[in-house]
Parts: structure tokens; sequence; C-alpha cells
């Protein structure tokens, strides 16, 4: 091992505890968006994964958790990372999952194949030789059918981060304790952000990076910021190196980056002019556009290459399940009848719904969010809610979630996620979930837990209180019952508006039934039921 990835090692010991999982990394993502653009991958459920540099394991277990079928391995260099993972995977029984203190670089053919490799967070923070071996590993132990993800920092959008960096470093990196560090390094921000002379370069460059900063955690900060190395690239070259060891550039983890259509016709004409039929280059012209910093790649083995279509067709769209979020900006409902209706949905994306037909669509997928919804039965309910004929309703159904799936507006898997469209009488959670001590009220005031979609969700005391009951035997009632008793033996203080605590049986039941309801509700919204 070399003094810089000793140094790597030292550094990453620091950063376990803001471990958060990636849901543009996780392989029920993956699977989707390679067939979206004409590819086929395993499906998740069963495949093997591979993690480089996991830390504890947040990226990993939950995917664990969801497939115990698959396989999942994650390699890191931090002993200290790796045993906290291993005490959570411990204490959710998984057994198809192995955590591995190693370099990377020792990784050879005989590692085995995998279906879905994964690297995010890792690429830009290590020297050009380890960059080079996290691109051979990605083709040498990639399964022929495979998909890679890795993410990186990428100009234009680091060319003025680095200088902040910089100068963050230059008062924070000789200090060994990460709080003197983060204090030091804020400080010297704050005294270029006072100093700095209105319209100099200076000024731009930090009006430009200081709400990266100031949004960041403290663990971000030391994982992006004042790391020993971060070396940014432009996606044309990433994409070139890929292409040495055999890889080819497939897609982006977040899909509506890749589309011209997302841009005004002054933008979109010219750059679908001169860039004809090159995705690479429309891409790289649009980081300039929008001062990318950062991007998650996919990556397939090269002969795959032919297979790859980025025109979006109506047989693939068809195959695949759809989630969608949509809210008025009025306040009202998404009612059929009216003129056109301003809404909001994922990604905080601004849509107006023009056509009954639209609206029912948003209806739909709404009613069920998180679960997904199957295009045919997706049109069915359009149909029966319009009074139209499905010969009618089925071509402009597609049509429209081949537009929401361009502006990001929706979420699409190969394979519905295991999430429930309504609140069971006997609601169930993930055993993994339900048992873990983290989300227990005495492991602390607060705690979170990745969902069925992979992304992280705070949960209230209610929720964390409820969740061990909720495997799937325990109705409604059972589970009122639960928080009156918690309330009568001191454990738990039920307090109603006039904010004082609830006298009488009937009432403290009563009130323990609401509550109840509005826990399972959500829960559900979180995407944390499956039953």
């Amino acid at each position: 091992m070399d003094s810089s990835t000793t140094t790597l090692t030292s550094h990453s010991d620091v950063l376990s505890h803001d471990a958060l999982p990636f849901p543009q990394s996780c392989p029920e993502q993956l699977e989707a968006l390679a067939f979206l653009f004409g590819v086929r991958s395993p499906p998740p459920a069963g495949a093997r994964v591979l993690e480089l540099g996991c830390g504890a394991g947040a990226n990993l277990i939950p995917f664990a958790a969801r497939h115990p079928q698959a396989h999942a391995v994650g390699v890191d260099l931090s002993p200290a990372r790796l045993k906290e993972g291993a005490g959570v995977i411990a204490r959710a029984r998984l057994m198809n999952i192995d955590l591995r203190a190693m370099d990377l670089a020792d990784i050879d053919a005989s590692f085995g194949q995998f279906d879905y490799i994964i690297c995010h967070g890792l690429y830009s923070r290590v020297q050009p030789a380890m960059q080079e071996a996290i691109l051979r590993v990605c083709a040498q132990n990639l399964a022929p059918d495979g998909v890679a993800c890795v993410s990186y920092n990428v100009h234009p959008g680091w060319k003025a981060r680095e200088t902040v960096r910089d100068a963050m470093r230059l008062r924070g990196a000789p200090r060994d304790d990460p709080d003197e560090k983060l204090s030091y390094a804020r400080g010297m921000l704050e005294f270029l952000a006072q100093a700095a002379r209105p319209g100099s370069v200076l000024r731009a460059t930090l009006d430009e990076a200081l709400p990266a900063v100031r949004g960041a955690s403290d663990a971000q900060l030391l994982h992006e910021w004042l790391a020993p190395s971060n070396a940014p690239c432009y996606f044309k070259q990433f994409v070139e190196r890929a292409d040495a060891h055999g890889l080819a550039y497939l897609a982006d983890a977040e899909p509506h980056t890749m589309f011209a259509q997302n841009y005004s016709e002054r933008v979109r004409e010219p750059l679908m002019r001169q860039c004809g039929a090159s995705q690479i280059l429309m891409e790289q012209t649009l980081d300039f556009l929008v001062n990318r910093a950062s991007r998650q790649t996919l990556l397939v083995r090269r002969e795959r290459a032919g297979e790859i279509r980025y025109r979006l067709e109506f047989e693939r769209l068809r195959a695949l399940a759809y989630a969608g979020r949509f809210a008025a900006d009025d306040g009202g409902v998404l009612a059929l009848d009216g003129g056109e209706l301003s809404c909001t949905g994922l990604r905080e994306q601004k849509l107006t719904l023009r056509l009954p037909i639209h609206r029912a669509v948003a209806q739909v997928l709404d009613e069920r969010f998180p679960a997904t919804v199957e295009v045919d039965a997706l049109a069915a309910e359009v149909s029966a809610r319009i009074g139209e004929a499905r010969a009618v309703v089925d071509p402009l159904v597609l049509a429209m979630l081949e537009e929401l799936v361009i502006l990001g507006a929706v979420r699409i898997r190969r394979t519905a996620p295991q999430v429930a469209a309504h609140v069971s009488p006997f609601p169930q959670a993930p055993a993994a979930l339900r048992n873990a001590r983290e989300v227990a009220l005495s492991a602390g005031p607060a705690a979170a837990a990745s969902n069925q979609w992979h992304e992280q969700v705070a949960l209230s005391p209610l929720e964390r209180l409820l969740l061990p009951l909720l495997d799937g035997r325990h109705a409604h009632e059972d589970l009122a019952g639960h928080l009156v008793a918690e309330a009568q033996a001191g454990r738990l203080r039920l307090i109603g508006k006039d904010d004082k605590p609830l006298a009488g049986d009937e009432a403290l039941r009563e009130f323990a039934r609401q509550q109840v309801g509005f826990a399972l509700r959500d829960l559900r919204r979180k995407a944390l039921l499956t039953g």
C-alpha cells in the first residue's frame, strides 16, 4: 500500500456517519435505464453486484435486504467503516452480502464477474493509476450483459469550485482533527467572501461556488472539498478513458440531462444540427451550457454499443412501470374537467396538464405513488375515467409518458418495486427495517431508513414505535391498542389539540386510531410499506 492509499484510508475513516444510499446507482435503476435505451441486463432480484469503495455499505446493504436471492460484494480500504457495516449486516441477518477490506487494484479476473458494478464518490478522489484500476475492474469483471455505474466530478462545473477548494485546503488541510479542518476551511471562505472586490473574478467565483459549499454537510465537505485528492475531468475525457478499457457509454443515471428537448428551441435546434448523431458531443456541449459539476455514467462492454438506441420507442416505453407524484399549484384537486392546470411533479418539475387524458394520467400515478403502474393498467384506468376507447387512449398515454421521462418527471422500473399502493388492513414493512436497531426509539432522538426506492427517508417517533409491529399480522386496531398501552404505561405521551394529555380510555383510543392512520399513510407515502 503506497502513501497516497494510506492517506485515503485515513481520510475515509472519518466519513462513515453521513453515508447514504445513492438512488441513481441502485441496480433497479440501472436495469430500467439500460432497457430504456435498448440494452437488456440481468434482473436485479438474482444479480451479482459489486461496489467499489463501499464504505460501511450504506449504498449496498439496502439492495441486499430488498433482494435476498441476489449476491452483493463491497470492497473498501477502511477497516473501521467495514466493521461498522458488518454490524448492520449481522443485526439484519443478511446472508447475501460480503464486505471485504482490500485494495481494489488487487481485484483480478479470479474475483469473478458481476451483473452490476457500482463506483460512487471514489473516482475523482483517487490518483490516475487508481482511476485506471477502477475502469479496468469495470471492464474485466463486468458480465457480458452487465452494466457499470461510475460517478465523478466534471468540468466545467468544478472549475470555479477548484479555486474555492484550494483556498479551503490552504487553511484546513494541515489540521488533523476533522472539526478543526472544517472550522479553518469555513473561516477562510468567510474571509474571502468579505474581502473580495465587487465585480472581481474572485467575487464571481465565490458567488458560483459558495451555495454548494454552504449547502453541504460536514461529511460532504470533508469528502469533496477537503479530501487529499479531487481530480475532475470533462465528460468526453472520461468516455475516452472508458473506451480504452473496452467500455462504451450507455447513459446518464439521471436521463433527463441527456435530452436536448429540455432546452429552448434557440438552444435545441443549433445543438441538434451541430452535434448530429453524436450523443457524447451533445451531452458534453450541454455540460458547458449548464455548467455541470458531477455525473453518474452508465457503461457497458464495447461490443454492445450497437444495441444502444437513444430515440425512445413506444415498444420499450410500454414494457416499463412508472411512478409519479403531481400536485396542483393552486392547491386544488387534479380534477378531470376544466382548462389547463399547472402542477408540480417529481424533482419540482413544473408541468401543464392541458387535456382530460393528461389529468387522468396524473391522477392515477399520484394516487398510487410511490407504487408503480404498468402501461396497460394505466391506460385501462384512464380509459374508464374519461370514457374514451382504449384504441384512442393508448397512444396518447404513451406519448405523455415519453414526455414525462424526457422531463424527468416520472420514475421508471423494468420490474415493479415491492411498494404498497394502498394501506392494507394488515400493513407490512420489510423485515430488515422492522428489526433494525437503528430505527428503534432507544437508538436516539432521530432516525432514518432506506426505502423501497433506495432513498433515505426520515422517521417520526410514532413511525419508529409502530414499525416493529408491521409484520402483516396486526390490524389497525391492534396498532392503536399498542399506542394506548404505551401511553398508559407512561412510555408514550399522546397530546390532544389543546396541548394537554388526553384523559379517558375512549378518548385515548380514538386519538390513537387517528394517529395510526396518519402514521400508516405517511409510511406508505415514504415507500416503507410493502403490503
